[in-house]
């Protein structure tokens, strides 16, 4: 097109204003792009692998895709196959101290590395940090099959959750750098679906492998699913991979604000997990974990905005209001959802008599209609382009669905109960990917793995947030009701029902006399009730931010993302040179177009 134009100018008798105009665009085009060949001439932005869809195979992108389904699916199992497992596994160590940390070690590690993971994959690319991640899971769920004591097992769980943690963000990564904006949409959704079914199914697989085989196999259906994915990854993965040093990478990485999000992160979670279960909310552990986790928040703040050549989380990720609201509305609605997935099976089994069984089976329609959600709006936004109704939709019907558990009655009504569920499962599935678009569409491919970590990040601390405050209502409200109980079944009997007992005494229940049993389950059919309300406003506190959201093109062109040691200099001279260099490009091309 270049050349052509050239001949139209040369041959014209005389030149327009508008011909002016086309030889400059091509002149700038020209010294552009002879700069940009040698940017990446001097500097190993990227490798030769390709990135665009369309040069990739139908057989390469489907393996890709199995693959990082996999890896989705090995970090969904091993969020719940252990739960049922912890009991037979503390009787195997004679561990107490070990019940509440099998599961703790996992989520602090996941949640506390994950803005981290962003950071290494642009400085040395995608797919040797996803194989790193892989193969980090790997040895962690090996040494907890192996485990000879519960510490070796609790090390193990807490590398399988750093393991775990790269997994789901550099899948998410990956697919968004395979894929358009408007196509990466239905592929998010699909490792969605994958993720609700193996978190649905983990517990059942969990189950089954306690009592029928030994716990360690939670761990060992790790090993040759990662084997696969491993494998499939190395040779079908094609996706940029910048030539960066190894020294030049360590140097790149911005290690003040690692530390402090990390710090942060963890001072935060174990204050959370040790309020009123280890020690007590009012104790000083616990004030100076949560008040100390607060002061590293905010110098990581300050560490990001006026320090960090290359941040964690980069502040203009929040630059303006609609990808703030966005992200918003995708930490709430996990924080919403998780709360449900925790609470119902409680409320199926103090207040329905169900038993652990059951109350997994009565949660399937919230996943199954979570899953298929989450589906048709994947599909609805690739054939679309629009993602604001989604979002209005969905956020109407979650709110209303929450709201409907405010008004349950406490004789048993099956029908209702999963009919209320299905209406939130279908408000959080159709918002699952679209916040995440919406915060990408306001950024470029520049910024693709921080906006996917920052993401993973505030959902993991949404879930933690999400249980304990569902949690403390829970407890203050059995509390209250407790001189209730000591009327009806004594004393020594209320104790058991007590705040903090209540969680981990719902089998007392159905040893009671009928009576008593019937009071028992209303008392914890109002506290429940209470959690629900607390849930109805932060979904209708979500419902405000969506209308904070704005609509954004989503581009059906794939995008390619500056990567290596050096990225952020690099992107900003590619977006100064325009504007730096145009006044003297103009000035050259109108004299030799005249």
């Amino acid at each position: 097109m270049s050349q052509q134009a050239g001949l139209v100018l040369l041959s014209a008798p005389r030149v327009s204003s508008s011909d002016v105009r086309a030889a400059a665009t091509t002149a700038i085009t020209e010294r552009q792009s002879r700069s940009t060949e040698t940017s990446n001439r001097t500097a190993p932005v990227v490798g030769d692998e390709a990135t665009s869809t369309g040069d990739l195979s139908a057989t390469t992108i489907g393996m890709t895709m199995m693959s990082l389904c996999l890896s989705v699916l090995l970090s969904a199992l091993d969020l719940t196959i252990v739960t049922p497992a912890i009991p037979a596994i503390v009787g195997s160590f004679r561990s107490v101290s070990g019940y509440i940390w099998i599961g703790s070690a996992f989520i602090l590690a996941q949640t506390a590395i994950t803005p981290v993971w962003g950071t290494v994959a642009d400085i040395w690319g995608r797919k040797p940090i996803v194989l790193i991640a892989n193969a980090t899971f790997f040895v962690g769920s090996l040494l907890c099959a192996v485990a000879p004591h519960m510490n070796a097992l609790l090390v193990g769980r807490v590398i399988q959750g750093l393991g775990a943690s790269g997994m789901g963000t550099m899948v998410n990564v990956i697919i968004c750098d395979m894929f358009s904006l408007r196509d990466r949409g239905l592929y998010l959704a699909i490792t969605s679906v994958v993720w609700a079914i193996g978190s649905g199914v983990g517990p059942v697989i969990g189950g089954v492998f306690t009592t029928r085989l030994n716990w360690r196999w939670c761990f060992w259906i790790n090993l040759p699913i990662g084997a696969v994915v491993f494998v499939a990854l190395l040779f079908f993965l094609k996706v940029p991979t910048p030539n960066t040093p190894v020294l030049a990478g360590l140097k790149a990485i911005d290690w003040v604000g690692s530390v402090l999000i990390i710090g942060a992160a963890l001072m935060i979670l174990l204050g959370l997990d040790f309020g009123d279960v280890t020690y007590p909310w009012s104790s000083a552990m616990v004030i100076c974990l949560l008040v100390f986790g607060g002061v590293a928040v905010a110098v990581f703040l300050v560490n990001e905005w006026r320090f960090a050549n290359n941040p964690v989380i980069p502040l203009r990720l929040f630059s303006n209001r609609s990808s703030v609201a966005s992200y918003g509305v995708f930490a709430l609605n996990f924080y919403v959802f998780v709360g449900f997935a925790y609470y119902l099976p409680l409320y199926s089994q103090s207040v329905l008599g169900a038993g652990a069984l059951n109350s997994g089976v009565h949660l399937l329609p919230l996943v199954v209609s979570c899953s298929l959600a989450a589906a048709f709006a994947g599909v609805f936004i690739q054939r679309t382009g629009k993602y604001l109704y989604i979002m209005y939709v969905s956020q109407i019907t979650l709110t209303l669905g929450v709201g409907l558990f405010i008004y349950l009655e406490f004789e048993e009504d099956l029908t209702r109960l999963f009919v209320f569920e299905i209406l939130v499962g279908v408000g959080v599935g159709m918002n699952i990917e679209a916040p995440v678009l919406a915060a990408q569409a306001t950024t470029t491919a520049h910024d693709t793995a921080a906006v996917i970590a920052t993401m993973g990040f505030l959902r993991s601390i949404a879930t933690a947030i999400s249980i304990v405050v569902g949690g403390v209502i829970f407890q203050n409200q059995m509390n209250a009701a407790n001189p209730g109980l000591v009327s009806q079944i004594g004393n020594q009997l209320a104790s058991q029902f007590n705040g903090d007992q209540a969680l981990a005494k719902v089998e007392l229940i159905n040893r009671l006399e009928v009576g008593e049993k019937l009071y028992v389950e209303r008392t914890y059919f109002d506290a429940l009730r209470k959690v629900w309300i607390m849930y109805t406003a932060i979904s209708g506190l979500s419902l405000i931010l969506n209308l904070l959201v704005r609509a954004h093109h989503l581009s059906t062109e794939t995008s390619e993302a500056i990567l290596g040691a050096d990225r952020n200099n690099l992107s900003a001279r590619s977006r100064g040179a325009l504007s730096s260099e145009t006044p003297v490009e103009l000035a050259e091309a109108r004299r030799e177009a005249s």
